[in-house]
C-alpha cells in the first residue's frame, strides 16, 4: 500500500509524526506499506523552524508544492493543479489529510476525482458555521472521504447526522495526544527562561493567531488590557507569529511584564504549556495539549473542535468577551481551577489505530 501524507501547514506535522512512527513500525513488522510526506507550502516556509522534524523524531518531507498566500480560491487551484503533477510522478492508493485547512479539501477533491481512497484524520469536527473557511473545507473533505477517524464520540455524532457511511467511521482518538505522550520527556526549557526571570508555575502563556480577532482592535485591545489588569505584574509570555506581534505591540506598548517572543520550537513550547500557571490562547490544540497536561486554560473563542476540553478538560470557552475573560482569569488565579479527566482513547495509540485500520482496509 502507498500513502501520500499531505500537510498544509506547521501544526499538521504534530499530528502526521506518531502517524510516520506507526507505519514504520508495520512495515518493520512485515506489512507492505511506504508512505510520501507532502508539504503544500514552500520548502524555505520561515513556519517551518530548523528543529521541527528533529523535534518531532521524524522525517522531513518529501516534497514541497510551494503554494503560499491568503487568497483561498487562488491557494486551492494552485494546489490542486501542483497536487495532480505530484501524484503523477508518485502514484498512491490513498492519500491521507489532516485537519481543516484548505490544504487538505484541495488535496482530497484531487485524489477522490483520481478515484484514490482518501482518509480524513480527526473528522466530524464542527463549528456549524459556515461562515467559517474551514467549516466548509471540514464538510467537504468529510462528505467525499473513504476513512473517517474521529476524535471523540461528538465527531461520531456529526457524521452520523450528516448521513455518513457508518462503515466509514472509526473512533479512533485523539492523534495529537499520540505526540505529547511521545514528547512529554523531551520538552526542553529555553536558554532565556531564568534571563527573563521567570519560574515554573508562575507565568501566563498567552498566544494568538486568529486574523478574524486581530481586525477587531477595539475588541483585542480591551481583552489585553483586561489580561495585564488581572496579572498584576505577573510575567505574561506571548511567542506570537510578527503578523501579530505587530497587532499587539500596537495596542499594548511598554508593558513590563509582556514577554513578547517569536514563535518558539516545538520541545521550547510545550515546556512552556507544561509549566505555566495557566495559559490564555485561541488555539484549539493548545487546548488539547493543556488538557492532557492538566494545564488551566481559557480560550478566546466561542467553540472548540474537540469539546471534551471544556466538557471534561481544564479549557473554559469565553469568547472575546472582556468580562468573561476577568471572571475567567479570576478564578484560575485564585487556584478555584477545575483539573482534567482524560478522555477515552487519549492513550497514545491513536496512530496505531489508524494504521492498522489502513493496512486491514
Amino acid at each position: 500500500m502507498k500513502v501520500t501524507i499531505v500537510s498544509g501547514a506547521r501544526p499538521n506535522f504534530m499530528k502526521i509524526a506518531p502517524l510516520c512512527r506507526a507505519m514504520d513500525a508495520v512495515k518493520e513488522a512485515g506489512k507492505k506499506i511506504s508512505y510520501r510526506i507532502v508539504y503544500t507550502g514552500p520548502q524555505n516556509d520561515a513556519c517551518l523552524d530548523a528543529s521541527l522534524f528533529s523535534d518531532l523524531a521524524m522525517r522531513k518531507p518529501d516534497a514541497y508544492l510551494g503554494v503560499s498566500g491568503n487568497n483561498h480560491s487562488q491557494v486551492a487551484a494552485a494546489i490542486m493543479l501542483a497536487f495532480e503533477e505530484e501524484l503523477d510522478n508518485h502514484p498512491a492508493q490513498v492519500v491521507l489529510v489532516v485537519d481543516d485547512m484548505t490544504a487538505t479539501m484541495s488535496c482530497a477533491i484531487v485524489a477522490k476525482k483520481r478515484g484514490l481512497k482518501v482518509a480524513h484524520v480527526i473528522a466530524g469536527t464542527r463549528s456549524f458555521d459556515m461562515n467559517m473557511p474551514r467549516e466548509v473545507n471540514r464538510t467537504i473533505v468529510d462528505a467525499i472521504s473513504d476513512y473517517l477517524f474521529t476524535a471523540g464520540m461528538v465527531a461520531n455524532r456529526n457524521l452520523n447526522q450528516e448521513g455518513m457511511i457508518p462503515e466509514y467511521i472509526h473512533y479512533v482518538g485523539n492523534i495529537l495526544i499520540d505526540t505529547i505522550r511521545f514528547n512529554r520527556h523531551r520538552l526542553i526549557q529555553p536558554i532565556w527562561f531564568s534571563t527573563l526571570g521567570l519560574k515554573k508555575g508562575n507565568y501566563l502563556l498567552f498566544t494568538l493567531n486568529r486574523r478574524e480577532l486581530l481586525a477587531k482592535k477595539p475588541v483585542l485591545q480591551t481583552l489585553l488590557q483586561t489580561l495585564i489588569e488581572k496579572a498584576d505584574g505577573m510575567p505574561i509570555v506571548a511567542p506570537l507569529h510578527p503578523y501579530v506581534q505587530n497587532a499587539v505591540k500596537a495596542l499594548m506598548p511598554d508593558v513590563s511584564n509582556l514577554h513578547i517572543l517569536p514563535p518558539q520550537s516545538y520541545l521550547h513550547f510545550g515546556f512552556l504549556i507544561n509549566q505555566a500557571r495557566g495559559i490564555v490562547t485561541d488555539s484549539g490544540n493548545i487546548a488539547e495539549e493543556a488538557t492532557f497536561l492538566d494545564v488551566p486554560c481559557i480560550t478566546l473563542n466561542t467553540y472548540a473542535e474537540h469539546p471534551e476540553t471544556w466538557r471534561i478538560g481544564t479549557n473554559e470557552l469565553v469568547g472575546e468577551d472582556a468580562t468573561a475573560l476577568s471572571d475567567a482569569l479570576d478564578k484560575l488565579l485564585q487556584g478555584e481551577w477545575k483539573h482534567a479527566t482524560l478522555p477515552d482513547r487519549w492513550d497514545g495509540r491513536t496512530a496505531e489505530r489508524i494504521v492498522q485500520t489502513l493496512v486491514e482496509g
